[in-house]
């Protein structure tokens, strides 16, 4: 029974109709994705919408009750609000490295710290009574319970650092995206200063251009343009700029505002000796990759494209040889 299975599989009729299927999977999702994907500008965009609103509203409570402090909430999964409140999670796991790890990576509000909190608490937990089940019960590991209880134990310390790796991770995608697109978002800033726009229609106006290339700094951007308005010190929106992005050229960036803002000194001639710098650190940055290749490439050439020549050399040598034998 098992041979005719295997000698039906091998069949060409049967190994056609597999590719086929393959090619025509294949073409089905490479038509489809580009449908499937969400729009993400929209949603980052939508996001930017809710945060200048909030700020808005603070604004407004601000005024009315005579410049007292006040916050604004966002709705927030109920059961994680309750198991951060009834914990009070937040006396001993919120810190200030903690909330700029989440705007760096792009989560900001009250709703994203009590998810960070929680899943702080919930992540190490949940490793833990995994790993317990599967060393102890279902593993057939031949070893003792002192190693299998070690095993569990650093599955619990992966557990806790599970979040701040996953913020990590986004940070730094969320960094390059900036990085990449900070260049064309100075131009793009120093033509508007320089054609009289102001600097808050300047950012709304790169927020929208630049959207294309940098949801992040689109976002960014924008956020920046609602600080702008409603913040008492302009100062203080452009230093918020600076810290959300954690970008070198940012803070030079913000530093320049800050001087022209206060100095009055010309902001077009600052932007521009800015812009160019940092023109030519992309292309030093671009020269340092290009010349790290070579050394990168010489142990899979070794390894994958040395012996590969090698036998396209010699085995026809080889096959003269022996058929000069027989």
């Amino acid at each position: 029974m098992f041979e005719a299975i295997i000698s039906q599989i091998m069949t060409p009729t049967f190994v056609y109709g597999i590719l086929l299927a393959v090619a025509t999977a294949a073409t089905v999702l490479t038509v489809t994705m580009p449908l499937l994907e969400p729009d993400i500008l929209e949603k980052r965009m939508k996001s930017v919408a809710v945060e200048r609103e909030r700020i808005r509203a603070k604004g407004r409570e601000a005024m009315l009750n005579g410049g007292e402090k006040t916050s604004l909430r966002f709705a927030q999964k109920q059961f994680m609000t309750n198991v951060v409140d009834a914990l009070s999670l937040k006396k001993w796991l919120t810190t200030e490295k903690a909330r700029l790890q989440l705007a760096a990576a792009g989560f900001r509000g009250e709703p994203a710290e009590i998810a960070f909190m929680f899943f702080r608490l919930v992540s190490p937990i949940t490793l833990f009574i995994l790993s317990v089940i599967y060393v102890f019960y279902i593993l057939e590991w031949d070893q003792t319970d002192m190693v299998k209880f070690g095993v569990c134990v650093a599955m619990l310390y992966v557990g806790i650092k599970l979040p701040e790796i996953y913020l990590t991770n986004v940070s730094q995608k969320r960094q390059l995206s900036l990085n990449r697109a900070f260049p064309n978002s100075l131009d793009l800033l120093l033509i508007c200063v320089e054609s009289g726009m102001s600097i808050e229609h300047s950012f709304r106006k790169v927020s929208v251009e630049i959207g294309s290339e940098s949801v992040p700094m689109a976002e960014e951007f924008s956020l920046a343009t609602a600080e702008l308005s409603y913040l008492p010190e302009r100062r203080a929106a452009f230093e918020n700029l600076a810290l959300r992005t954690n970008l070198p050229a940012m803070k030079s960036l913000a530093t320049v505002l800050n001087q022209s803002e206060k100095y009055g000194t010309p902001l077009g001639v600052g932007l521009r000796v800015l812009a160019q710098e940092s023109r030519d650190e992309r292309m030093i940055n671009a020269e340092k990759k290009a010349a790290a290749l070579p050394p990168k490439l010489t142990v899979p050439m070794i390894l994958f494209f040395l012996p590969v020549l090698i036998c396209v050399i010699i085995t026809p040598a080889i096959i003269q040889v022996m058929a000069l034998d027989k």
